[in-house]
């Protein structure tokens, strides 16, 4: 796609998510007109931030009633639209799957069959930028170990993810390859696959469900205060997320996957480092980094197999994201910036 966003009518899915907030926002400042989906249009206190940007940007921002699981149910809403951004996915903390195939797997497959389809069926949509993740590369740290140089590259599939075994990776997974295989089928239109790391940053929605909210959601209320266990993450801000989503649709040229983090890993016990120079004070965040040993031991009592500890514990590599910052001219925020504007807004949603 290219040309004047002005007069474009795109439809985000999933607008009341961490992602697809800022999408919309983002869009919205950038002059197209965009269609999102909810869930429901039931729930004012999780719709509020949608209103506000309605408000900001009168008849611009259109909300649409749609279910991942009901087929037909995004065709209204992808009417007149160029470009889709399928954003939405059904997103559980591993403690609350119970059968991974039924609450995880098939409605992140389904869901992307029906975008998909709907897409086949609606003859303006141009391009479609589906938003994966990093897990559709790799299940375990220990795979990138395989990879070439030992570097985090979009070539890869993730092939040791199972139903059993991390199975929101391995719904990511299956997921992105279906919409792939749907793409390859056609010559319409054309797919751009963004697989983001950690995605951290300010939330505009106050009940987002995301796996990064809850992650530092730990570390600030002061889970790790004895010391930070040996744990890095491949991580992007938010707002970086959403520009690439951007790019996305803008360059003509752009295709295939990119992976949207930062080249570097981040630490427990650096996020806690960066934080503490801002808020020295916190005697929640951890000032030391915990030795291997107590977390081999004790990590089972905190829901930590004894496989996840050996594959990820200690285990940093490098990422290869030069995709995105050559070819859709993507600047990284530092991580220290998302860090303070995360706990920012953690603290600012805990006051409301």
């Amino acid at each position: 796609m290219s040309g004047s966003p002005a007069g474009r009518t795109v439809l985000v899915t999933g607008g009341s998510g961490f992602v697809a907030a800022h999408l919309v926002r983002q869009l919205l400042e950038r002059g197209y007109r965009v269609h999102t989906t909810v869930r429901s249009t039931a729930n004012p206190a999780k719709l509020r931030p949608l209103h506000a940007l309605r408000d900001a940007h009168p008849g611009r921002l259109d909300l649409f009633e749609a279910d991942l699981l009901t087929e037909g149910s995004f065709d209204e809403a992808m009417k007149g639209c160029t470009v889709v951004f399928h954003v939405a996915s059904p997103f559980l903390m591993p403690e609350k799957i119970k059968d991974g195939r039924r609450d995880v797997v098939e409605p992140a497959l389904r869901g992307t069959r029906n975008v998909v389809a709907a897409v086949g069926r609606t003859e303006t949509v141009e391009r479609l930028v589906l938003t994966s993740t990093v897990g559709a590369i790799f299940g375990d740290y220990s795979d990138v170990r395989a990879m070439d140089d030992r570097t985090l590259s979009e070539k890869y599939f993730n092939t040791t993810s199972t139903v059993e075994n991390n199975p929101y990776h391995y719904a990511k997974t299956v997921a992105e390859q279906a919409a792939w295989e749907a793409e390859a089928a056609q010559r319409r239109w054309r797919m751009v696959s963004l697989n983001p790391g950690l995605i951290l940053g300010p939330s505009l929605t106050p009940a987002s469900d995301s796996g990064s909210l809850f992650l530092l959601d730990e570390l600030f209320k002061g889970y790790f205060f004895y010391g930070a266990p040996d744990f890095s993450f491949t991580t992007v801000d938010v707002r970086d997320v959403a520009a690439a989503h951007l790019a996305a649709a803008e360059h003509p040229e752009a295709h295939g996957r990119y992976i949207v983090a930062a080249q570097e890993m981040t630490s427990f016990h650096q996020m806690a480092q960066a934080l503490l120079k801002h808020h020295p004070r916190n005697r929640r965040l951890p000032r030391t980094a915990l030795p291997h040993w107590p977390v081999r031991i004790l990590g089972p009592a905190f829901g930590l197999s004894q496989a996840y500890i050996r594959n990820h514990l200690g285990i940093r590599f490098r990422v290869d994201n030069r995709r995105s910052t050559e070819e859709l001219g993507l600047v990284y925020r530092p991580i220290e910036e998302t860090l303070v504007d995360h706990y920012r807004s953690w603290q600012e949603q805990r006051r409301s």
